[in-house]
C-alpha cells in the first residue's frame, strides 16, 4: 500500500472548482464515461469552433473527489485546444498511469500525480479524458 496522501486539501478544493463548469443540456457535443474501478461517473459538454477547437465546457460529474479533480484539471485546460491534442494527452495518461511515460504535458496535472499510486483511481482520473475522447475527433 502506497503511504502517498491521495485526498489533499488541493485534490478537495479541485473538486469544488467543478461549478466553474456547470452542465447544459444545449451542448452540442455530450459524452459520458465511468470508471469501472469505482463507479463514479462524468458527463461532459463541449462546444468546438469551425476548426474543431473546444470554446466551452460543462461538467455534470456523480465521482470521487478524484474524478471532480481530473475533471477539474480538465476543464481548466481544455478550452483553446484540439480534438487531437485532447486525444494525444489522453493516450498519454494512460501511459502515464500505467508506469511507461512521465507525467504528460497537461497543464495541472502535478496536483493529482498521487493517484498514480492507487490503481483503483485510475479510472476515475481517466473519466474526462474519456468522455471528451467519444466526441471529439482524434484528426
Amino acid at each position: 500500500m502506497s503511504t502517498t496522501v491521495l485526498y489533499t486539501p488541493e485534490v478537495l478544493s479541485l473538486a469544488v472548482a467543478l461549478a466553474r463548469f456547470p452542465w447544459r443540456e444545449d451542448f452540442p457535443l455530450q459524452g459520458e464515461a465511468r470508471s469501472r474501478s469505482c463507479g463514479s461517473t462524468i458527463a461532459l459538454g463541449l462546444a468546438v469552433d469551425d476548426r474543431g477547437t473546444v470554446t466551452e465546457v460543462g461538467v455534470r460529474s456523480q465521482a470521487c473527489a478524484i474524478g471532480q479533480a481530473a475533471a477539474a484539471i480538465f476543464a481548466e485546460a481544455v478550452v483553446g485546444m484540439t480534438g487531437r491534442k485532447v486525444h494525444e494527452a489522453g493516450r498519454a495518461l494512460e501511459d502515464w498511469l500505467a508506469g511507461k511515460v512521465d507525467l504528460p504535458d497537461w497543464p495541472g496535472l502535478e496536483r493529482i500525480a498521487a493517484a498514480r499510486d492507487y490503481p483503483g483511481r485510475h479510472g476515475a482520473v481517466m473519466l474526462p479524458w474519456n468522455a471528451a475522447m467519444q466526441v471529439l475527433p482524434s484528426a
